[in-house]
């Protein structure tokens, strides 16, 4: 794999950690600036909804500079909203800082996949998309429980403080690493709309909307729920994070290698797992042990999901994949913050701090069920395409004979 990718697996490490380290330290920055555990969890959802909404945007900016250059650029805007993060005087404030760091998530791995998989033959680019993500999973087993653990023992606004700084350390990898790629020559932005024309691409972005909101329907409230619930005390939350992050590398390891062999299989498995993984957390989340293995479970399957929908996106949307790439990591998040809405829904209406896990669930199975669409209108298109073959060929052969 190219030296290339650790850089972006640098970036993605940065990122990542402060995606997930807010769900870790929900209660003290509930406690700090007096507002509820739902309402905190507001900061789960802006920063998902400004990935949504910056994925498209920054990446139609992205269109009239080099690749290389707009990484660079956006990791300078994540720098900026983990800075506002840190020294917010309200909570307002530090949404707003979320918010701002949220608009480069998207449009960073977005391109970031499309950069990954032009460094690496064809047969290759799942697995050097999943290298990439790595640093995302590898932040979660080592950043976020780090994060976590500082934020408790220190104070939040220090983990913030810490991980702008792992901005700037993104920054000078990508600035040393990532060759200077110029941007794609003949594509404009309504040739990387055509892109959505394709049902596939938005089936796959559905399943990724669904899929992994599954995970964060629990993974949002596992701070309150493995306290409240299960017992553990409130410096446990920082190895159940570590847990979880180890479940998200060896799941990512697992999909990146296997989606470039058996794509669809793959993703049956992993949803169809999650989905029962997550009905069974709401009894497993009443006993440590098995509370504990279920957590590393929901991030193993939910990130064995990843490699597979980015490629089939990718694959989907060949020749214009830019801005598909970038809306489907906006499709992650928009997954995370309908979780993050729903799962504060169900707590707020008093039925406890384990029903988010039936939301996630239920969200999982359906995505599923997309996939087995998915996978039938693919089988359709192909004999209908069969058909259309043999038929040409056929009248070619009469009109020879004529």
């Amino acid at each position: 794999m190219p030296l290339a990718l650790l850089a972006l697996a640098i970036g993605a490490f940065g990122i990542g950690t402060t995606e997930f380290v807010i769900m870790g330290l929900l209660p003290e920055v509930a406690s700090d600036f007096g507002v509820s555990i739902p309402t905190a969890g507001l900061l789960v959802t802006g920063y998902a909804l400004g990935v949504v909404a910056g994925a498209p945007l920054m990446t139609v900016v992205g269109t009239r500079i080099s690749r290389k250059r707009m990484l660079m650029l956006l990791m300078g805007l994540f720098i900026a909203g983990n800075l506002l993060s840190a020294l917010a005087p309200a909570f307002s404030a530090m949404l707003i800082g979320r918010i701002v760091a949220s608009l480069a998530h998207g449009a960073f791995f977005g391109i970031g996949s499309v950069v990954a998989a032009e460094l690496v033959a064809p047969d290759k680019k799942a697995g050097a998309i999943a290298m990439m993500f790595t640093g995302l999973t590898v932040a979660n087993v080592v950043g976020v429980p780090l994060g976590t653990f500082v934020g408790q023992s220190i104070g939040w606004r220090v983990t913030f403080g810490i991980v702008a700084a792992l901005g700037v350390i993104g920054l000078a990898g990508i600035g040393r690493l990532v060759p200077d790629l110029p941007r794609p020559e003949g594509v404009r932005l309504r040739h990387e709309l055509a892109a959505f024309k394709n049902a596939q691409v938005l089936l796959a972005m559905a399943m990724t909307v669904l899929g992994f909101g599954g995970v964060f329907a629990a993974i949002t409230y596992i701070a309150p729920m493995m306290t409240h619930v299960a017992g553990f005390a409130d410096g446990s939350v920082t190895w159940l994070l570590v847990l979880f992050g180890v479940g998200m590398v060896g799941g990512n390891l697992v999909g990146g290698r296997f989606a470039d062999r058996a794509l669809m299989p793959l993703l049956y498995v992993s949803l169809g797992s999650l989905a029962v993984v997550l009905a069974l957390f709401t009894l497993t989340a009443h006993h440590k042990v098995l509370a504990a293995v279920t957590v590393a479970l929901i991030g193993a399957l939910g990130f064995a999901t990843v490699p597979p929908l980015q490629k089939r996106v990718l694959d989907q949307a060949h020749g214009a994949p830019t801005l598909a790439s970038a809306v489907n990591i906006g499709a992650f998040n928009l997954g995370n913050a309908l979780a993050a809405w729903l799962g504060g829904l169900v707590i707020a209406a008093g039925l406890g701090y384990t029903a988010p896990n039936w939301v996630g669930a239920a969200l999982a199975a359906a995505a599923l069920l997309l996939a087995f669409l998915s996978a039938g209108l693919e089988r359709r298109d192909r004999r209908t395409g069969a058909v259309v073959a043999g038929s040409t060929s056929v009248e070619k052969q009469v009109l020879a004979h004529r």
